[in-house]
Order: C-alpha cells, then structure tokens, then sequence
C-alpha cells in the first residue's frame, strides 16, 4: 500500500490520505469543490461540480493515472434536483465507456459544499 498526497488537491483534513494506490488501483478519497491553491469555494453547483471533478482529476494525475482509467466513482449530492447539471459537467471529463457510478443525497458535506467526488482508478 502507497499513500497518494498532491498540493494540486486539497490536502485532506482528518486522519486520511488524499488517496492510496493498493496493488494496481488508485483509491481517491472523496473531493471537495475547493481550490488547492487559494481555498476558495467557487459558487453554484456547476462551478463546484467542476472544481471537484479537476480536484479528482488532478490527483488522479498525481498518482501517474488517467482519468480515462476511472472504473468507479461516488458522487455526493447535497440537492438531487441538481442532478441534470452535475451531469453536464461530468460528462466534459469522462468518456464511454463510462466509469460505473453511484450517485447519492445527503444531508450535508463538508465545508457546506454542494457536491463531493470520489474514484477508483486502474493503474
């Protein structure tokens, strides 16, 4: 097992790593919408959805993967009515054949983001 830490990402902010590489797969912790660089949170859900997904992509990056290699992802939704334009957005960043993906509602993420993106990557 290998952690995966980036400056490209947010840092993580508890006791986990950003991601871990076990055998030949890159688990990504869940992303926020925040930028690494200066820690804002950009406004609507579409400018969040693409933050968080360049989060993702970034360290996926990091970690000497592609984005095309995603196999899962997990999207945390805070609002389902949002559902359509995150859509939009994640379509930009992943091609068929698409990863396979669940995409949940809850009641809050960290920070009060609006949405958080998590993957699994074949290395």
């Amino acid at each position: 097992m290998k952690q995966v830490s980036t400056n490209k990402a947010p840092a993580a902010i508890g006791p986990y790593s950003q991601a871990i590489i076990s055998g030949g797969t890159l688990f990504c912790s869940g992303q926020i919408p925040l930028d690494p660089e200066t820690g804002v949170i950009p406004e609507g859900v579409e400018a969040q959805a693409e933050q968080a997904l360049t989060n993702v992509k970034n360290l996926i990056e990091s970690a000497g993967g592609k984005i095309d290699n995603v196999i899962k992802t997990t999207v945390f939704i805070k609002n389902m009515d949002d559902f359509g334009k995150i859509n939009e957005i994640y379509a930009k960043y992943f091609t068929e054949p698409f990863p396979a993906r669940s995409c949940v509602e809850v009641a809050r993420l960290p920070k009060d983001v609006l949405l958080e993106v998590e993957a699994i990557v074949e290395l």
